[in-house]
């Protein structure tokens, strides 16, 4: 299952580069940027749960997570104590192996709403997709990094 390979390759990209990662300079905000690091990992570890986890009871995040990390909320709008990097980092891995635990009729099976983008029929496309997006965001990442430390 290639998809799970590039998956897996994403994810643990992310991690290998966020666990290096000071506490503090997750939530420098730069004027360049809309949202902070914290944010950017919240929102990946987020998005995946909701779109590859749909029923609410096979969901493992706090609830209040959507109240951090949804993609129209900024991180000034934050009024709930905000997970550790070192939590975030937990969840991402547990995620991980919950992702890597669905069988392969899960991933053969039709997602039940409509993508916005690209061609995703099956859970399998949507995972590429989400590796493809959780690539991405390690990019911004790394790119929000190299501003704070440059300001």
């Amino acid at each position: 299952m290639s998809f799970l390979k590039q998956f897996n390759l994403s994810r643990t990209s992310l991690l290998t580069f966020i666990r290096e990662l000071d506490e503090d300079l997750v939530d420098r905000k730069s004027k360049y940027f809309e949202n902070t690091i914290r944010w950017y990992i919240g929102n990946t570890l987020l998005m995946n749960e909701k779109l590859l986890f749909v029923k609410k009871s096979s969901q493992k995040l706090p609830s209040h997570y959507n109240e951090l990390f949804s993609s129209d909320i900024a991180v000034a709008d934050w009024s709930v104590e905000v997970p550790t990097l070192e939590e975030l980092i937990g969840q991402l891995e547990e995620q991980q192996i919950r992702i890597n635990n669905f069988d392969d009729l899960f991933w053969k099976s039709n997602v039940k709403f409509k993508v916005p983008y690209g061609h995703v029929e099956t859970h399998g496309d949507l995972l590429i997709m989400l590796a493809h997006r959780e690539s991405e965001i390690l990019g911004k990442i790394k790119l929000i990094n190299q501003v704070i430390n440059a300001e």
